[in-house]
């Protein structure tokens, strides 16, 4: 532990740098101890404040500028990819993509305080085609802020920092499996909640064949796409329309009350689709169901996205020829 102590002193601002730049990346680890101890080192005068402020903020910017790169090329799949790196299970629901949708870039500036949100937030802002200028200085601030915060907090708390890192270091190979086991028991944590929110996912999924023949027999299917508007407005099953959750507050006054409602995102284990499905199921719609696969199943069925202008009204949609797509299980 004395050895770990003395590196952490002597190799600070390089630990600093890989820790929040593995954390931004979206592996996890927490950040704000590293900060922590950092802060209250550069209280005791080892290390210097303003480096270790422009080290983090130059961490985050470049794990955000891959995110914001990679958002920019490949849209939704690098969403599900941090979905699948995550163990935070609200990165990918609907709810982190409308703060996106409502705020823009200036949620960057609040993004990294949201858990599940930075990565999100920074990918959706390549997806739907931010100025890389606005990117970089909301998304600066943003970890300005955050980094700020952390080292403010070891600097203030110096004291208590540094008697814990004695006792830590008194207690030698006892003190570093302490350590190692706060870490364990945090990522066990993670772990546990998002295996409870799968569990919380399973609901029936309509498979794309199935969408085909009820469009087919000529059933009134309503097509809802739940991600944040300025990705449906970039690309979207055609006939589909951006959810608005002040039109669906209730089925009495809606006209799509005695519908087939089929919802779909473009995330891991359709988790934004079954979220709003079970939300329009208890506003009182009967007929609603996620679309197994979501947008993703969608291309990989070889079927076409409609970019561009609005959507066509759903019941004037001709029905998608799925050919010899099988039927996914559902």
């Amino acid at each position: 532990m004395t050895y770990l102590i003395n590196l952490i002193g002597q190799y600070g601002v390089f630990l600093v740098f890989a820790w929040v730049l593995l954390e931004q990346a979206g592996i996890p680890v927490p950040g704000y101890p590293v900060l922590l101890v950092a802060g209250s080192m550069s209280a005791a005068g080892q290390l210097s404040m303003p480096l270790l402020l422009f080290t983090a903020v130059l961490a985050c910017l470049v794990a955000d500028s891959a995110w914001y790169v990679a958002g920019g090329k490949y849209g939704g799949r690098v969403l599900r990819v941090i979905c699948r790196l995550s163990l935070t299970p609200d990165s990918c629901v609907s709810q982190t993509e409308s703060v996106f949708d409502r705020w823009g870039p200036r949620s960057l500036i609040v993004a990294k305080f949201v858990p599940g949100f930075a990565s999100v937030a920074t990918a959706m802002a390549g997806a739907t085609k931010v100025p890389r200028g606005a990117f970089l200085a909301y998304d600066a601030v943003g970890a300005a802020l955050w980094s700020g915060l952390g080292l403010a907090l070891g600097w203030l708390f110096a004291p208590a920092v540094e008697t814990l890192l004695l006792t830590l270091q008194n207690l030698g190979r006892w003190g570093l499996l302490l350590l190692a086991g706060a870490v364990a028991l945090y990522l066990a944590r993670k772990a546990w909640n998002r295996l409870n929110f799968r569990k919380q996912l399973r609901m029936r999924r309509l498979s794309i064949p199935e969408l085909s023949n009820l469009q087919q027999n000529g059933h009134d299917v309503v097509l809802v796409d739940v991600r944040a508007k300025r990705l449906w407005e970039r690309e979207r099953i055609p006939g589909a329309m951006v959810f608005d959750p002040a039109e669906w507050a209730s089925s009495e006054a809606s006209p799509h009350r005695d519908a087939t409602i089929v919802v779909y995102c473009d995330c891991p284990d359709e988790a934004s689709a079954v979220i709003v499905a079970r939300a329009l199921k208890g506003a009182g719609f009967q007929r609603v169901h996620p679309l197994q696969g979501g947008l993703e199943g969608w291309r990989l069925a070889g079927l076409k996205v409609e970019p561009g202008a609005a959507a066509v009204p759903p019941a004037a949609s001709a029905a998608p020829s799925v050919g010899t797509v099988s039927e996914a299980s559902a």
